[in-house]
């Protein structure tokens, strides 16, 4: 069962368990599995630092253990401890006739990228079997059967094998972020573990938004023989019904890692994030560029055409095609578009700040006032109507500062801020597959942001394929200048790419939240100082 909680929502994530427990009785299931920490959500930060949170979860805990009737259930719950150590597990409790029957404990507790699961959790030090309907079911908690030598010294599975009972069957119960690539890491990872301890797999995983993470779903049952049985749904809530007297049966085709999933996980989190927030309009700056165009796609797909007001602010050096562009997109979408032309407030900056720049010439300072006068109408827009800012800022531009602090940078959730430039382009052809959405002439123009004549982004940016090759290989991949040099960059280039990425990590320190797609996103998975001397 992959159920979409919201952190702390502890009625309603109880009363969401309660519905799918209802779901599975009725469709004759004796055991219910759900994902981790599913009572309050993942992942829940510092609110584990909260008295009244762990009591309110206990109370929930409670409740759900009275309201059972007539079936198992597996469940992901915090468990308090005493002694020295941290004060809690991570648990899943299998919950029969009215009491925790069975309970294990993560051993694994990862501290990479978004997780800091030591800083809350004592690792648990047994592995659990426990038996069901004739079964030996090995009962593991996510990170515990992504085992590697070279991470971990303690391998939970090897302790599940050796012990006083095999078992015929493991269940892992997961809270597993999704990034582009994800579900093929899983597939390979887990085929070869069931194919290694000739046991076939239950996987229950989270889905839904939580700040920037995707808890895409996805859960599976894999044969020993490492084959994938059958798969829940992506990016939604779904319930995958498993008969354990027929492992090897054949499911359908393997869910694909490709820029459709992007989008979907785009929309997801979105939607989560607005509606979590308890926002439902949104609003954002339409500029007649490929990168806003997405964002308004998004949006729209997510909270629906009538919740979105797409706005167009013209300058001087806007072309009248960009504004074309942006309305013909805008009736495409369905959503509201409104036109504010900036000249005015720039006459009266210049006004302002003439007897300062009188006799200087006109640089970045003139080009970021007009990003700021267009964040500044948005965001009063967002304040009188009680609409989230949506930015529209792409992962490449962040990485370089080819953005305005307090401008375009300017709202509350930045969508596409961790899709790089050409995952852009991708996702704006993925979207004008069936008909077109996107008007032609954005997705093939040169990119430009139009704030003085002629202007290109590569006249400030190498050209995005190259550019984009260099920001993987440096932040995702975490090649050094002399790797990515050899791999044929010319090394003036990559040196001037890595020199601009040091350089605006403030920038990047005050952005809003951005939604992770990839295997790094600029965030809480990547922690660099923002004063620094490392020559790369």
């Amino acid at each position: 069962m992959q159920t979409n909680p919201t952190i702390g929502a502890f009625e309603r994530n109880l009363q969401q368990i309660l519905h799918w427990i209802g779901k599975a009785k009725q469709a004759g299931c004796d055991l219910v599995v759900f994902p981790e920490l599913t009572l309050c959500g993942y992942p829940p930060q510092d609110l584990l630092e909260r008295a009244s949170f762990l009591d309110a979860h206990d109370r929930a805990l409670a409740d759900l253990i009275k309201q059972l009737d007539g079936i198992t259930c597996i469940v992901g719950a915090l468990e308090r401890r005493k002694g020295p150590g941290k004060p809690l597990y991570n648990s899943a409790f299998v919950l029969e006739r009215n009491k925790i029957a069975f309970r294990a404990r993560k051993q694994l507790l990862p501290t990479y990228d978004v997780f800091d699961e030591t800083r809350y959790f004592e690792p648990g030090t047994t592995s659990t079997v426990f038996p069901f309907k004739g079964l030996q079911c090995g009962l593991t908690i996510c990170e515990d059967i992504w085992w590697s030598s070279e991470t971990y010294q303690a391998n939970p599975l090897k302790d599940l094998a050796i012990g006083p009972i095999v078992p015929d069957c493991l269940i892992n119960i997961s809270a597993s972020p999704y990034h582009h690539g994800k579900l093929g890491e899983r597939q390979q990872v887990f085929g070869q573990l069931c194919r290694h301890n000739n046991l076939p797999l239950l996987y229950a995983n989270q889905v839904g938004g939580q700040d920037g993470l995707i808890f895409d779903g996805h859960s599976m049952v894999m044969t020993s023989a490492g084959i994938l049985g059958a798969t829940a749904a992506g990016f939604v809530e779904d319930m995958l019904i498993v008969d354990s007297d027929s492992w090897e049966t054949a499911g359908g085709p393997p869910p694909e890692d490709s820029v459709a999933q992007v989008e979907q996980a785009l929309v997801l989190g979105v939607r989560d994030y607005l509606h979590k927030t308890g926002f439902r309009k949104a609003v954002l700056g339409l500029s007649g560029g490929i990168d806003s165009a997405l964002t308004a796609v998004i949006a729209c797909r997510a909270l629906g055409p009538e919740n979105v007001l797409c706005v167009a602010m013209p300058s001087p050096y806007t072309a009248q095609h960009s504004i074309d562009d942006a309305r013909k997109l805008a009736e495409n979408l369905g959503c509201d578009f409104e036109l504010i032309a900036i000249s005015p407030a720039m006459e009266a900056y210049r006004a302002a700040l003439a007897p300062f720049f009188t006799g200087l010439a006109e640089d970045a300072a003139e080009q970021n006032i007009q990003a700021r006068i267009r964040g500044n109408l948005l965001m009063a827009l967002s304040n009188k109507f009680n609409r989230l800012l949506l930015t529209t800022g792409n992962k490449s531009e962040m990485a370089v500062g080819y953005c305005t602090l307090y401008g375009d940078m300017s709202g509350g959730l930045a969508v596409i801020a961790d899709v790089p430039k050409i995952m852009v382009y991708e996702l704006a052809r993925l979207i004008n597959r069936q008909g077109e959405i996107i008007p032609e002439r954005i997705i093939t123009r040169p990119p430009t942001a139009e704030l003085k004549p002629d202007q290109c982004d590569q006249d400030d940016l190498p050209p995005y394929e190259i550019l984009d090759a260099v920001l993987q290989a440096y932040l995702e991949e975490h090649k050094s200048l002399e790797e990515i040099v050899a791999s044929g960059v010319d090394a003036q280039l990559a040196r001037d790419i890595v020199r601009r990425v040091k350089l605006n990590e403030y920038k990047r320190k005050q952005a809003p939240l951005g939604i992770k797609v990839t295997s790094k996103a600029f965030g809480p998975g990547r922690r660099y100082p923002v004063v620094q001397g490392f020559a790369e």
